[in-house]
Parts: structure tokens; C-alpha cells; sequence
């Protein structure tokens, strides 16, 4: 068996849909092109963000591939050599191994991450799946490590 199969199973699950849904809205916008799902509401816009989270370092990002190499290496480490994980753990830490992969896929194959959902009706900058698992990976972290534990259920 496995070891931390739910990790497995999201990570790869989760840079697979990341990937394919990146490819087609590659295949089917336009750069800086908009379809209203929600006509000032939700948008699938297609961007390209050479930054960070949010648009930070923008000007320098060369090194945001490497660490996403470095991030993706030691979740895998943990996964393979490290201490067993709870559930809530395996899916959080495998959701952040696939938003780390899903964009450093891009940042090394186009040199910035493709974007595309865009929640306008608050003004948030337009992000992706992979920062979707990531921050999913990190509310499964924190419900893991917040909620008080039993010593029969770790």
C-alpha cells in the first residue's frame, strides 16, 4: 500500500485539473480576454502574472521557480520519509504540493502562471486552481492543527 495515499491522490488530482483548466483557457481566450459568467460578478479572464500571490514581485521572479522546485521537493520528502500524517494532513500538505507544481509548471514552461478566475464584485486579483489548493491545503492545515486532539485520533 501506498503510504499517505490521500496525499497522492491530491496532488495529482489537483495538478491534473489545474493543468487542464489552464490549457483550456489557453486553447480558447485570447490574452486579456473576458467571458462574464456572472457579467459583474465572476469572470473567466485570461492573464498572465509573472508575480507571486496577489501580484507580488512582479519585477523580479526568476527565483519563484526554484522555490516552488524547493517546496515541491521537501512536501515530497515529507510525504515519502517523514512521520505519519493524519488525513487532514495528507490533503492539506498534497493540496499545496499541487498548487506549488501546478504553477511552477508554468513559471518554467511560459515564465509567468496563467490566471483566470476572476471574482470582481470584491475586487480580488484574478488567480488560478493552484492558488485555490494551496489555499484549500492550508485551511486542511490549519483544522488539523487548531482542533484540539485526542491521543486515540492524531
Amino acid at each position: 500500500m501506498v503510504k499517505h495515499g490521500w496525499f497522492w491522490v491530491a496532488a495529482g488530482t489537483g495538478v491534473l485539473l489545474d493543468q487542464l483548466s489552464k490549457s483550456w483557457v489557453g486553447q480558447n481566450f485570447g490574452l486579456g480576454e473576458s467571458w462574464p459568467l456572472w457579467a459583474g460578478v465572476f469572470h473567466f479572464t485570461y492573464v498572465l502574472n509573472t508575480g507571486a500571490a496577489f501580484s507580488l514581485f512582479v519585477q523580479g521572479t526568476a527565483w519563484l521557480r526554484w522555490l516552488s522546485v524547493a517546496v515541491s521537493a521537501g512536501l515530497m520528502a515529507l510525504a515519502v520519509a517523514g512521520p505519519r500524517l493524519a488525513g487532514r494532513e495528507q490533503w492539506g500538505y498534497g493540496l499545496i504540493l499541487a498548487g506549488a507544481v501546478g504553477n511552477g509548471i508554468d513559471r518554467f514552461r511560459l515564465g509567468a502562471v496563467i490566471d483566470f478566475l476572476d471574482v470582481r464584485w470584491i475586487s480580488f486579483p484574478i488567480f488560478n486552481l493552484a492558488d485555490v489548493w494551496i489555499n484549500l491545503g492550508l485551511v486542511c492545515l490549519f483544522w488539523h492543527y487548531l482542533r484540539p486532539h485526542s491521543s486515540q485520533n492524531s
